[in-house]
């Protein structure tokens, strides 16, 4: 007998949706609140004209385009899941918003450093979904799909007020600190209680584009952010 074809969650009836966000629904993802670390900065670049005001708002206010498409790059300094070291490992991410950030409906994609063990991998694809609970357990309720997870080599780049990632052809970025008043000291924000981090340098796109998971984007003069972040589990500081 043929097997009927497969058909994607974000495509099925309101109420066999509803039914999978039920908690004995086994397509559901549990969180399991455990102990990790992650100290280093994390940079983007979205599809906002302007600066993006989901830092402000805190994902309330629409994106200046009514969605947000964009990508993440995070550079571990120091870290660690359940006590395997994190150290040294770059990651980036696909995010697809639909809407405002607040409400959900995130289709993401993960791409871990290829020198990562694999607890690490492991470890890291626990801490973006939410499962791990802490500073991203907001991702369990936000994210709806997880469209893939990779392993590649994930490049990024520092150099003085701008910020590099490569991703193969997948993703390829490059954004720049925005200039203040005072040449050598960027535009910031500070005390903030975003998501990601207090303090924020917003930055814009010089060179962005994303080619995968059917998503073709190009970011070059729009919104970008770099945020120094320092995340942990549950229960600590």
């Amino acid at each position: 007998m043929a097997k009927k074809p497969t058909v994607r969650p974000d495509r099925l009836p309101t109420r066999e949706r509803l039914d999978q966000r039920m908690p004995n629904n086994p397509l559901r993802r549990k969180m399991n609140p455990t102990n990790w670390e992650i100290v280093g900065e994390l940079f983007m670049n979205c599809s906002c004209t302007v600066f993006c005001p989901c830092v402000i708002s805190l994902g309330a206010h629409p994106p200046t385009e009514g969605y947000c498409k964009t990508w993440f790059a995070m550079q571990i300094d120091s870290g660690n899941f359940e006590g395997e070291p994190l150290d040294g490992i770059n990651v980036a991410m696909l995010v697809d918003i639909p809407g405002r950030m607040a409400e959900g409906d995130w289709k993401v994609a993960v791409y871990v450093d290829e020198n990562a063990t694999q607890k690490a991998y492991n470890g890291i694809l626990k801490i973006l979904s939410g499962a791990a609970g802490g500073n991203t357990g907001v991702f369990n309720f936000l994210v709806s799909e997880i469209i893939g997870t990779e392993r590649e080599k994930v490049v990024i780049e520092k150099d003085g007020k701008r910020r590099r990632i490569i991703v193969g052809r997948k993703i390829q970025g490059e954004i720049e600190m925005i200039e203040g008043k005072d040449p050598n000291v960027p535009v910031s924000i500070q005390n903030s209680t975003y998501w990601m981090g207090p303090v924020v340098y917003p930055a814009r796109g010089l060179r962005s584009k994303v080619r995968d998971y059917g998503r073709v984007w190009d970011f070059e003069g729009k919104s970008g952010e770099i945020v120094p972040i320092h995340w942990t589990g549950p229960g600590r500081t």
